[in-house]
């Protein structure tokens, strides 16, 4: 049996649906990758409207993946690897699980007599 995730459904459902998304996706390897970045330096780099680099922040946010600070003006943007860290292991969980019913699947297969 796989042990249960420490996050809730409704955290993993963000979380999934956060990363479902190519522009998010993105934004979150940019920040693991780099320094924190404040949302206009971001929105500078896809060809998109600033509010919706905005919105795109906040699903992350949203999702736990990352956080933002105030600092005067701006809004940093800093990854949260932890998070990140929860849904890989989340996926390997799940992976042992299915290669484990093959295994079992396998057996039963090989232990059947064909006609």
């Amino acid at each position: 049996m796989v042990a249960r995730c420490s996050l809730s459904d409704s955290e993993l459902d963000r979380l999934f649906r956060a990363l479902a998304d190519t522009t998010r996706r993105d934004i979150v390897q940019r920040l693991l990758t780099g320094e924190p970045s404040s949302v206009s330096v971001l929105a500078a780099r896809y060809d998109m409207s600033f509010a919706a680099v905005q919105k795109h922040v906040a699903v992350l946010e949203e999702a736990g993946l990352v956080s933002k600070e105030v600092r005067g003006r701006e809004r940093i943007v800093r990854s949260n690897p932890e998070r990140l860290a929860q849904a890989r292991s989340l996926l390997m969980q799940l992976e042992h699980l299915w290669i484990s019913r093959f295994s079992q699947l396998d057996a039963v297969l090989a232990d059947t007599p064909t006609t």
